[in-house]
């Protein structure tokens, strides 16, 4: 469980805007600390709480601490497992789509931490998804993972132009992908 958290995660646990928190901080509602030797503000959890106790903001999304991910594949036996693994994992709430009309119904709502993304969707495809995920502001911070069965190295390109973080090729271990999603999302590994 995260013990610091930056005015990003800060921000996105509380549903405000960056900016907020910022203000918030640098006004002196919101304590921390500043990284020394940089303009980098922190935020201890105890402190975020009580803020968010105190400013009536609910506070489920401190308290599940759970990192939010989407997976986009049509390939149900494939979400399955990961699913299972991811749940398995404890540090991930996971939410399903299974093309991306749907995918992109539910980044709106859901508004995951990290999306793993499958690029032959049946109506769309994986490159279409980035760009248009990439477009909205409000999704900054939101990671994304290409899989797919495809390796031609000019489409990869494509797909990271396009606003992918990483990509995987299919088939792939999952631990692999953990692995992936831990890393893009600052959170540590869980070594067996």
């Amino acid at each position: 469980m995260k013990t610091v958290f930056t005015t990003g995660e800060a921000a996105k646990i509380c549903n405000v805007s960056q900016q907020t928190i910022i203000r918030c901080f640098d006004s002196g509602q919101l304590k921390g600390f500043r990284v020394p030797g940089s303009r980098f503000r922190r935020i201890p959890r105890d402190i975020l709480y009580r803020f968010m106790k105190d400013n009536g903001i609910p506070t489920d999304a401190l308290e599940s601490g759970k990192r939010k991910a989407l997976l986009v594949d049509d390939d149900v036996d494939l979400v399955e497992m990961i699913r299972d693994v991811l749940d398995a994992d404890g540090r991930f709430e996971v939410r399903v789509a299974n093309n991306g009309f749907d995918a992109g119904m539910m980044v709106k709502e859901y508004h995951p931490d990290i999306i793993v993304l499958d690029v032959m969707l049946p109506d769309i495809n994986g490159k279409e998804v980035c760009q248009r995920v990439r477009s909205d502001s409000s999704l900054d911070d939101v990671r994304i993972i290409c899989i797919s069965g495809m390796v031609e190295q000019d489409k990869i390109a494509d797909l990271k132009a396009a606003g992918a973080d990483e990509f995987l090729q299919k088939p792939f271990e999952t631990d692999h992908l953990i692995g992936r999603m831990c890393r893009l999302l600052d959170i540590e590994p869980v070594h067996a």
